[in-house]
């Protein structure tokens, strides 16, 4: 079963809320998560001192809801899979992503 969830990421660069396109098939997704840009940064940053991957807030953000629905009891011993679609090179300068 191909389950579709929609992430979004409030407060993120100055975009708050969630803009659902006209084209889009609402048919198509599950479940909308709603990540903080709290959230989404921590996950950055996890990602990139434990697994070595330097990608973007919205990927991280993916990967933290992908974790949310996994940790979920009905999910045990399913296959959760993420997409990082944004790399993380133009988010160094970004106030509060990288301390130190």
């Amino acid at each position: 079963m191909l389950c579709t969830l929609d992430v979004v990421v409030l407060n993120l660069h100055c975009v708050v809320g969630y803009y659902q396109p006209p084209q889009g098939n609402q048919e198509l997704i599950d479940e909308i998560v709603l990540v903080s840009e709290g959230e989404a940064f921590e996950q950055c940053r996890e990602l990139a001192r434990t697994e070595g991957l330097l990608v973007g807030i919205s990927a991280s953000a993916a990967v933290f809801a992908a974790r949310e629905v996994a940790a979920r009891p009905e999910n045990a011993g399913k296959m959760v899979v993420v997409i990082l679609c944004d790399s993380g090179e133009r988010y160094l300068s970004v106030s509060g992503l990288f301390k130190q």
